[in-house]
């Protein structure tokens, strides 16, 4: 769990969302993750707030956990009423994991990363059938403890 580390804390920043067809939403976003059960889970909270009128819009909680078995890490993650759960993989390159979903036609992929400045990207893609890619969630946020 300790290679997850590079998340630890709370950070704030842009994010954008795709709600629907030619809908989408910009937010003030906040995460923060800190581990659990010494160290056995981490837990990762987001919140998202319309930048036009501050309103609750997007509310994430995901916990990932490491199998020894398997020597995977699991994410349970939930929002709106709903919770999926996946494989998170370690990229090669230093503090970057993704992660995706498949339901029926949806499929879904998801990087995240450290980048140069030490802020914490995510690009979330969606792709629906055999239609290309469309930009889900694009997540900017920097550290603030």
């Amino acid at each position: 769990m300790q290679k997850l580390s590079f998340l630890l804390g709370k950070w704030t920043g842009e994010c954008f969302l795709l709600q629907g067809p030619g809908q989408s939403l910009d937010l003030h976003q906040t995460e923060e993750v800190q581990y659990k059960l010494d160290g056995l889970l981490l837990v990762i909270e987001g919140v998202g707030r319309s930048k036009s009128d501050n309103q609750l819009a997007l509310q994430a909680f995901g916990i990932i956990s490491f199998d020894d078995e398997s020597a995977t890490y699991r994410m349970r993650a939930f929002n709106d009423g709903r919770f999926l759960e996946s494989e998170v993989k370690l990229l090669d390159e230093p503090n970057a994991i993704t992660w995706g979903f498949a339901l029926g036609p949806f499929k879904s992929n998801s990087v995240l990363r450290i980048n140069h400045r030490g802020e914490w990207t995510e690009l979330a893609e969606l792709i629906v059938g055999s239609d290309p890619p469309k930009k889900l969630l694009e997540l900017t946020v920097r550290r603030v403890e």
